[in-house]
């Protein structure tokens, strides 16, 4: 097998990191990680995403302070805000697979997060409409984006830990038995 260990190491190494030093994540890191986050597949290459990348403290403290799950903000000094751009997708059908298509980018970006030694958390927003209306107003967002997450973005104090998810039972060969 031809596999690249690398990118199936850090595939597995990946975690959710809830815990970060002080140290600053510059804009050009950013950068890159909605670069890769723009490498995600799309359906009908639609690329329905819109990011917002967070270095303000006061936006990062107001989310961290109002949003439920994400807590973190108060501790990190970055984040990525994944959205979906409704006017990307015209109609109801393809209106359909933003989801998959931000949800694609946002697994590229926490992957490229811990290839070069970051760590990040999906925390969702979408489909709770409280949270929305949190992001939405917090970022001045327009009615057709909607948040789908925030990813705090830092550097990892060590504390978390990735978790072994391998389950043989969820694996099924050729039919469903």
């Amino acid at each position: 097998m031809d596999t690249d260990k690398t990118v199936l190491n850090v595939i597995h190494s990946r975690k959710s990191v809830r815990h970060y030093t002080e140290q600053t994540v510059s804009r050009e890191i950013l950068e890159t990680l909605v670069r890769a986050g723009m490498s995600a597949p799309s359906a009908v290459n639609r690329q329905p995403w819109v990011f917002i990348a967070i270095d303000e403290r006061q936006t990062l403290d107001e989310l961290g302070s109002r949003l439920p799950y994400a807590r973190m903000l108060l501790k990190t000094n970055a984040a990525i805000v994944v959205c979906g751009d409704m006017k990307k997708a015209p109609d109801e059908w393809q209106q359909e697979f933003w989801i998959q298509d931000c949800s694609a980018a946002t697994e590229n970006i926490l992957i490229a997060a811990e290839a070069i030694g970051l760590g990040s958390v999906w925390t969702a927003v979408y489909p709770a409409k409280d949270r929305i209306e949190i992001v939405r107003r917090s970022l001045n967002l327009p009615d057709h984006i909607i948040p789908l997450n925030v990813l705090p973005i830092g550097f990892p104090d060590n504390i978390d830990k990735p978790k072994d998810k391998w389950n043989p039972g969820k694996l099924i060969w050729n039919k469903w038995v």
